[in-house]
């Protein structure tokens, strides 16, 4: 029988398989499960386990960021414009959310 903290986690975790790798995304706020307010602006962190990441990467979650502020003179194809495969895997969640990798180079 599975444990009740199994069914129902405690914090918010995303097991994530992005181009073929496999990661861990989570959050240590709790308000993310069950408090829409608070999916405004939020950490999330991510892990992959890959031998180059020697920590989990913390990320900065922006829901109401401004769209029509960027630049819409480049074509979204370009290289530019190109994001890594887990922003593009938070904006399924989040749609139209950016995100701030905080310094981290994105390596996913």
């Amino acid at each position: 029988q599975v444990c009740r903290g199994l069914r129902t986690p405690r914090l918010p975790v995303w097991l994530c398989g992005v181009t073929g790798r496999h990661g861990v995304l989570f959050g240590t706020d709790h308000r993310l499960l069950s408090d829409w307010k608070s999916e405004r602006v939020f950490q999330l962190y991510f892990y992959s386990g890959q031998r180059e990441q020697t920590r989990a990467a913390r990320l900065t979650i922006d829901t109401h960021s401004h769209p029509w502020e960027a630049d819409r003179s480049e074509d979204p194809s370009s290289p530019g414009r190109r994001r890594p495969s887990v922003e593009m895997a938070i904006r399924t969640k989040w749609a139209g959310a950016t995100v701030s990798w905080n310094g981290t180079d994105p390596f996913f």
